[in-house]
């Protein structure tokens, strides 16, 4: 009977409404929820009967369902928090966390190192990312991100670089005297160098013109930190010559005596590269780095590549996803990149709860990559992304789910109205 079909049609508008309600629901009690992002109930018509059969037309409505209640990943605001770790996300793709449950997925970057050191959201999942060599560069192997505990160890200097001027206006007329260096030098300067055990050491260098167009160098250590050399007077542990072509231009470099023996146990005859420009005898063009000009000598720069042990004063994030420690030598290093997982279809994905989702059959495999590459979004360092939750839009929304639910109500009130003047009919 037509009449007791329409009740069955008013429950299932009655009980469709209901459940986008409840959708609306929990977009509201989200709007706080970092990285959430709102739903939308999908409704879908059904077919009860076909008065023509397959020939099509005439068809008479069951009512409706919920066929299907799908994310909108629209981007969320990005606000500024100012804490290290927090993360977000600008663009397509995921966190990849671990845990005992295995791997899921979240778009919340609320992130904290726990006391082993590992990189975990609220609910201690682990953040995977990119590791570091030992050399801090970015490797193509995903694991737990985690900075260590342990002394940076110490490196000695292996390379020294040096860009100065040398006065071309100085007469070859002194004659260096290692006991009297500074008095019988044209110039004179200091550079510190490490040892094979991270020991600081001061070398001064001295620079003698003994020719127009060449000089001579050397570099003098404290005895007393020189193995087999007396206490209190300088040694000499580099020595070489510079020359330079007609317009100044560094010519040639040549080291000629290194005698780097420090005490305390470290390597002796240490051997460092000493370099003062690309010399034209060495395939270069005598520009950069040190020069012969008419103007007062002078150290313009210099570096060198040594350090001592340190421990980690300080970590953080760049815009890149790039995990860097700060050590109390002064030295910094890359220790991991965070890794983004991007899906061919993410509204496919699987909630599992703590703002995490998983991957489904529907959604596809992961594709994992670093930020930025490949469509991936980029990082916000020190940010967090906000719930796409609009307020204003899902209280319209409910007002236009309680109209219909009413309306359906009011469906099966008129249907029983209907069904007792049936049941009047016979007296």
């Amino acid at each position: 009977m037509g009449v007791l079909s329409s009740l069955y049609t008013g429950v299932s508008g009655m009980t469709a409404q209901g459940e986008a309600l409840q959708v609306i629901g929990d977009n509201i009690a989200n709007a706080n929820t970092i990285g959430f992002k709102a739903s939308r109930a999908e409704f879908q018509d059904i077919i009860a009967k076909n008065l023509k059969g397959i020939l099509g037309g005439n068809q008479i409505g069951r009512g409706t369902k919920i066929g299907a209640v799908n994310p909108i990943l629209t981007q969320g605001n990005t606000d500024a928090t100012e804490r290290a770790t927090d993360l977000a996300i600008s663009g397509d793709g995921y966190f990849k966390v671990k845990g005992s449950d295995g791997e899921t997925f979240t778009r919340d970057g609320s992130f904290f190192f726990d006391r082993e050191g590992y990189l975990v959201t609220k609910d201690k999942q682990r953040v995977q990312g990119f590791t570091a060599d030992e050399k801090g560069n970015i490797v193509n192997k995903i694991e737990d991100i985690k900075f260590p505990r342990a002394l940076i160890p110490a490196k000695g200097t292996t390379e020294i670089k040096l860009d100065l001027n040398l006065d071309s206006r100085v007469e070859a007329t002194k004659k260096f005297d290692a006991k009297d260096p500074y008095q019988t030098s044209h110039y004179s300067t200091g550079i510190e160098i490490y040892d094979s055990q991270g020991n600081k050491q001061l070398v001064s260098m001295f620079f003698n013109k003994v020719a127009d167009r060449v000089w001579e160098f050397k570099g003098m250590a404290d005895g007393k930190a020189v193995t087999g050399a007396e206490e209190g007077a300088l040694e000499q542990v580099i020595g070489g010559r510079l020359e330079f072509t007609v317009d100044g231009k560094l010519k040639s470099q040549e080291v000629t005596d290194m005698n780097l023996n420090f005490k305390g146990g470290a390597l002796q005859n240490q051997q460092i590269k000493l370099r003062f420009g690309d010399a034209i005898d060495e395939g270069g063009k005598g520009i950069e780095g040190t020069k012969q000009y008419g103007k007062s000598s002078d150290l313009i720069s210099w570096n060198q590549n040594g350090a001592a042990a340190g421990t980690i004063t300080g970590l953080s994030f760049n815009d890149e996803g790039m995990l860097t420690a700060v050590y109390s030598n002064g030295q910094a290093q890359d220790l991991a990149q965070i890794a983004i997982a991007k899906f061919e279809n993410a509204e496919a994905m699987f909630k599992v709860g703590n703002n995490r989702l998983r991957e489904s059959r529907d959604s596809g495999e992961p594709s994992m990559g670093a930020p930025k590459a490949a469509g991936r979004g980029s990082i916000f360092a020190k940010s967090l992304e906000k719930s796409t939750v609009d307020l204003a839009t899902e209280f319209v929304a409910m007002i236009q789910n309680q109209r219909s639910f009413q309306a359906n109500a009011k469906t099966i009130t008129t249907t029983d109205e209907l069904l007792n003047e049936v049941i009047q009919l016979k007296r």
